[in-house]
């Protein structure tokens, strides 16, 4: 029986250059400002208490988090500061009403900073209440293969190419498939700061609560 093939899944959108080069500035800026008062920090995962391989913060009144005592969930405070997170950035809450066909507004927005040997292994993201609305996902920074599959881990995957400014939309039926990043390609992208590159910045919007 020959292999089965990818095929996209309904509500799976990329948008190529979304974001032109001055707005993808102005969101690395909100980040940074961000991080000043909410620090990038090492999550880990549940039980085994192994670190990720990204860095992460977040914006809005709630940030996804992880640990080895508490696992995946959703809090409104910095675990280290224990500070409220930032508010969200004007244009990412624009963004989310062109992009997301959904009518509330997104609860948080992750964010990864990813160094040049960092990955995310395929999973799907089900931490969320509101499991029908969709996630946005924005690119910064250097390349990044972005590998989706299906709802099973045993299902096909195809990888896409993400380059700083792009934006991905699961939705629909893509809002349950597994989805991950392979590698990022250090150097390909000179719109972060010297001391973040190499490196790529992704933002992911998700509304919480129903």
């Amino acid at each position: 029986m020959p292999p089965r093939r990818f095929t996209p899944p309904n509500g799976f959108k990329l948008l190529p250059e979304r974001l032109p080069r001055p707005e993808q500035a102005s969101l690395v800026d909100a980040v940074l400002a961000s991080v000043a008062q909410s620090p990038l920090y090492q999550p880990a995962m549940p039980r085994t208490g192994k670190p990720l391989s990204v860095r992460m913060t977040n914006f809005g009144p709630l940030g996804w988090i992880t640990d080895k005592d508490k696992g995946y969930r959703y809090e409104p405070a910095h675990p280290a500061t224990g500070e409220a997170w930032p508010a969200m950035p004007l244009a990412l809450l624009d963004l989310w009403e062109a992009v997301s066909g959904w009518p509330d507004p997104p609860q948080a927005c992750l964010v990864n900073w990813y160094g040049p040997h960092a990955r995310m292994g395929l999973h799907v993201d089900n931490d969320e209440q509101a499991v029908n609305a969709p996630v946005v996902s924005v690119s910064l920074g250097d390349r990044a293969r972005f590998r989706l599959g299906g709802p099973s881990r045993k299902d096909p995957t195809a990888s896409f190419i993400l380059n700083s400014g792009d934006v991905v939309v699961l939705g629909g039926a893509a809002r349950a498939c597994h989805h991950g990043v392979d590698r990022i390609y250090p150097g390909t992208s000179t719109l972060l700061p010297e001391d973040w590159r190499p490196g790529r910045i992704n933002l992911t919007l998700r509304r919480v609560t129903p």
